[in-house]
């Protein structure tokens, strides 16, 4: 190498560092900013996720600094032993064996493993075998080609697409433990915040818990490709303070609206296949194949999060849901302009 090529050298170390810096420090604000605006693992909100957090910062840091030794080793050998045009007829010098550099790159990358080793499994001992207390909250969580349901056993309570859990008080945790089932492919659960990524696979139980700490919406995304709606497989996870959980509770455990206004509505709904693959209660649609519908409305989205549940979005769905979600499994009903009013005012009424 020749000598004139050093600034050149040194300017592209500038600019690396100066963009992994940016970087870095440029995503970090922003997850301090706003932590509930994006799935990012570096705003925990409960337990789990805190631990995962504070892994990843360890692992991140080990990495760091591994890098930073043999980027400055790389780059000082580069500089040190470059190529000069008086050395282009002699060959450099070599050099055979050294027990101290030999044992060197193989004792520190084995303790390096065995410490990120001890440290990854503490924390999978410390989330996979934490107790779980009497005040804990059961809900079994089925993925389905591409939407969420959301069973409360205790509750009874059966809902789709938006998980409600309570807050959980450090002091008085109430902590949520989810019992994950899958009803055709393999899907994965992950909200960031809250707790670590973790598969849903066909006749397989798998569990993990959590005990957000602030109230809020938390978002997040199945996490394993599962078919063509995947991408659109959303998940909406809404931390509510204790009163606002149990109001939550009392509204859903309520039977369906009955409103004679829409009667024409609820008699298309039960004369259609939709009574095949939904639920109402107190209906004749008792369906599994797709999400309860007695409390459509007290959604905020349609289509597992895909599109705000509006009057204009959940007529369009009920007509055409491929101009929504391509690919989903619900068939485009078919129905004359009347049938298609009348049936989204009737589901407009299932509060």
């Amino acid at each position: 190498m020749q000598s004139g090529q050093t600034p050149v050298i040194r300017r592209a170390i500038k600019m690396f560092a100066f963009l992994f810096c940016s970087t870095a420090v440029g995503a970090l604000a922003e997850a301090a900013s706003s932590p509930l605006s994006s799935t990012s693992i570096f705003a925990p909100a409960s337990t789990p996720a805190n631990k995962i957090f504070g892994l990843s910062i360890f692992v991140l840091s080990v990495s760091a600094v591994i890098f930073a030794v043999v980027f400055t080793l790389l780059v000082y050998s580069i500089v040190k032993f470059r190529g000069k045009p008086a050395d282009t007829s002699r060959e450099p010098a070599q050099v055979y064996g050294s027990t101290q550099i030999e044992l060197a790159w193989t004792v520190i990358p084995v303790l390096i493993v065995a410490v990120l080793f001890l440290a990854t499994a503490r924390v999978i001992h410390a989330i996979q075998d934490a107790p779980k207390p009497e005040a804990a909250l059961d809900v079994t969580v089925i993925g389905h080609q591409y939407w969420w349901e959301y069973r409360y056993p205790k509750l009874g309570i059966v809902t789709a697409n938006e998980l409600h859990i309570p807050m959980s008080d450090p002091g008085d945790p109430t902590p949520t433990f989810l019992k994950l089932l899958s009803a055709d492919t393999n899907h994965s659960f992950w909200v960031p915040e809250l707790s670590g990524k973790t598969d849903l696979i066909p006749n397989r139980v798998n569990q993990m818990w959590m005990d957000p700490h602030w109230p809020g919406i938390y978002l997040g995304q199945c996490a394993q490709y599962c078919g063509t709606q995947h991408a659109k497989m959303l998940l909406r996870v809404s931390v509510d303070k204790p009163a606002d959980f149990a109001a939550w509770v009392h509204a859903q455990q309520q039977a369906a609206v009955q409103d004679e206004k829409v009667i024409a509505g609820k008699h298309v709904f039960e004369a259609t296949a939709c009574i095949n693959c939904h639920t109402v209660n107190g209906t004749v649609a008792d369906g599994r194949f797709g999400p309860d519908l007695t409390h459509l409305m007290s959604r905020s989205t349609i289509a597992s999060g895909a599109a705000e549940n509006t009057h204009a979005n959940l007529r369009a769905w009920v007509q055409n849901p491929d101009t929504i979600k391509p690919g989903s499994l619900m068939p485009a009903m078919k129905l004359s302009a009347v049938d298609l009013d009348a049936l989204t005012a009737y589901l407009e009424t299932l509060r």
